[in-house]
């Protein structure tokens, strides 16, 4: 580790003296040349060790994307972006390897087509983690295309199909591209993919039942991963053992097992082998009819589960706001290098105005001074009326728009408060009557419990509809600013899902995220989270259990579509019409007779159209609701 940490130094005082002393022109290129095979070699450090110690490499990776950004070295950044996309998939963060892949994508010039087949290649083992087999197949093939006849990166190819084939349960093709692989790895001597494609035959024969060579096979990966220095695999390798024991009735060296697989996936924060390791414990004690220890043991991987989602929020919040801590240190590189042509065009400017200026003035400067004062004169007594004809137009129209305002609050006010009244009673008067029942020791604590968890959609129903009634109604009163940033649908339908879990889970119904991932609008965060709140809220009310409700997003033009659609009881065309008007707009109780005030859809019509977008519906009753919603593409990430 020291060895890294004194690269890192090493690069950064690189770095400042390559800010700060000007070259001669054969030195600068003899200096960029060095840069360009410093840069290479610490990319190719942070490959290395990404699979043994994923946060060192990506430190690494970080500092080689700056300098590449400083010396414009597009090899240098398409690579960096991949050794950070290697990293968030090894620790199992889907979406956030897709967007740096895709961002080395875009980075890394045609003559590197070796790591253009490496960049797809991980692209298509993330979708197949993801589930999304089609598009792992996709890009697998493109992969292929850009491996120029070399046997290292077409056994990578072989290698991700066995593995996308063994999830399709096709043994015989997981086999045959497995062997394939096995057999270009001679040529390349790729031992690394070499340790990973023996734990992959070990995964074929354990689910085929045929646990001796599967044992056999799993024992191989573990030597070679200790020789690669792959923690990643040795974990998976104790987790299959484990599988393997409990199999063969040997519990407890499969529950050994297990706890050596679950320390070393936990010591380098790999999320997908800890869980693994803790189902593995709990079907150990259930085989052995240790019932006391499954019950221990449930509530042991529950509650890890617990902390696992909550260490995942955390940490998906920390990686994005470590990624833009990055994309602002590039942004200042890119700054620096702007206003240093700026400057350099100024001065060139100024001394030809400059000597313009001198020849000029020494013939007509008395004649022009009498000329400009008056002209001068003449434009700032302009302006300056026309500062005071604005400034009374602005007056005008302000008192105008206020006037228009106060009228409206005031024909609003009183179904504000009906409204608030009537939909905050129930749930209210619920909560009151539980607690009275609970202070005469009529209700168990067991039973209060059971009757809080009945009435929180209850609860959280009233909640969304005071805040979209205060933020509706605050509006028209104070009038409403934006903070636009960049905005990833997809991780925002991450977020709805877990926010509105208890609600479909309540209903039974099926969320599906299909926005994209990394596809990135322009908009103020606030609001957009309050449109899907309302849209997402309105879906779950209006379906059937049993029902589904889609999130997708898709390109048009300069901006991003984002739809909202359910297979619930939906609406007629005279309906939808009297949707968006203060004056006619209604609310229908759901389909287990939730009811609702309307504002939401009048709310989530206002936000969008602040930023920028347009709102609409598509409903037929009895055959569900789509809602639409466009916000401005943000061109830079496209």
């Amino acid at each position: 580790m020291r060895f890294f940490v004194g690269l890192v130094l090493m690069l950064l005082i690189q770095r400042e003296t390559f800010a700060q002393a000007p070259l001669p022109l054969s030195s600068s290129y003899k200096k960029e040349a060095s840069l360009h095979k410093t840069i290479d070699s610490l990319n190719d450090i942070a490959f290395n060790i990404y699979l043994e110690t994923p946060d060192s490499a990506r430190q690494i990776a970080e500092n080689a994307l700056l300098l590449s950004e400083k010396l414009k070295y597009k090899a240098g950044i398409g690579r960096s972006f991949l050794n950070i996309g290697y990293v968030y998939w090894s620790q199992s963060y889907y979406p956030i390897a897709l967007f740096y892949l895709n961002k080395s994508l875009m980075n890394l010039p045609g003559n590197k087509p070796l790591f253009i087949s490496d960049c797809f290649n991980i692209i298509a083992r993330t979708y197949a983690d993801l589930g999304n087999y089609k598009k792992a197949f996709d890009n697998l093939n493109r992969s292929a295309r850009f491996t120029d006849g070399d046997p290292g990166r077409l056994a990578e190819v072989y290698s991700q199909r066995s593995y996308v084939y063994i999830h399709l349960k096709n043994y015989r093709l997981a086999l045959s591209n497995a062997q394939l692989a096995l057999m270009l790895n001679k040529t390349g001597k790729n031992q690394s993919n070499t340790a990973v494609l023996y734990g992959r035959l070990g995964k074929i024969y354990l689910d085929k039942k045929e646990y001796t060579t599967a044992l056999a096979y799993v024992d191989t990966a573990y030597r070679m991963s200790l020789k690669t220095h792959n923690n990643r695999l040795r974990a998976v390798t104790f987790i299959q053992c484990a599988s393997i024991y409990n199999q063969l009735h040997q519990f407890d060296k499969a529950i050994a097992y297990a706890k050596q697989g679950a320390h070393l996936a936990d010591s380098i924060g790999t999320v997908e082998p800890l869980s693994s390791a803790y189902r593995s414990l709990i079907s150990s004690y259930k085989q052995k009819g240790d019932l006391r220890q499954v019950v221990m043991s449930q509530e042991r991987y529950n509650n890890i589960r617990d902390s696992l989602n909550a260490f995942d929020k955390l940490k998906n919040t920390e990686l994005i706001q470590g990624y833009f801590a990055l994309n602002t240190r590039l942004n200042n590189i890119a700054s620096k290098e702007h206003n240093a042509i700026e400057v350099k065009a100024k001065i060139k400017s100024q001394e030809i105005t400059i000597i313009m200026l001198t020849t000029s003035l020494l013939v007509v400067i008395s004649i022009l001074s009498v000329t400009y004062y008056f002209y001068k004169q003449k434009i700032l007594i302009g302006i300056k009326l026309q500062k005071q004809n604005d400034e009374l137009l602005k007056q005008k129209q302000l008192i105008e728009a206020q006037t228009a305002n106060l009228e409206t609050v005031s024909k609003i006010k009183d179904k504000l408060l009906a409204v608030i009244g009537h939909d905050l009673r129930a749930p209210l008067a619920n909560l009151r009557n539980i607690s009275e029942m609970f202070e005469v020791d009529y209700l168990t604590t067991e039973e209060v419990n059971w009757l809080m968890r009945d009435i929180n959609p209850l609860i959280k129903s009233a909640e969304l509809t005071l805040a979209n009634l205060m933020e509706w109604a605050g509006s028209h009163i104070k009038g409403r600013g934006i903070t636009s940033s960049r905005l990833d649908i997809f991780l925002l339908g991450v977020e709805m899902e877990q926010t509105f879990n208890h609600a479909l889970q309540r209903k039974n119904i099926e969320f599906i995220n299909l926005a994209s991932p990394g596809q990135s609008v322009l908009a103020d965060e606030n609001h957009i989270k309050v449109v899907l709140r309302n849209l997402i809220s309105n879906a779950i009310k209006f379906t059937d259990p049993h029902g589904f409700i889609t999130l997708s997003s898709k390109y048009e033009e300069s901006k991003v579509i984002i739809g909202v659609e359910d297979n619930g009881k939906g609406m007629s065309a005279e309906e939808i019409a009297l949707l968006f008007f203060v004056q006619t707009h209604f609310s229908q109780p759901g389909t287990q007779g939730e009811k609702g005030t309307g504002i939401g859809l009048l709310l989530c019509k206002e936000l969008v159209e602040l930023n920028g977008g347009k709102l609409w519906i598509t409903s037929a009753p009895g055959k569900g609701s789509k809602f639409f919603f466009s916000l401005p593409l943000n061109a830079e990430y496209a």
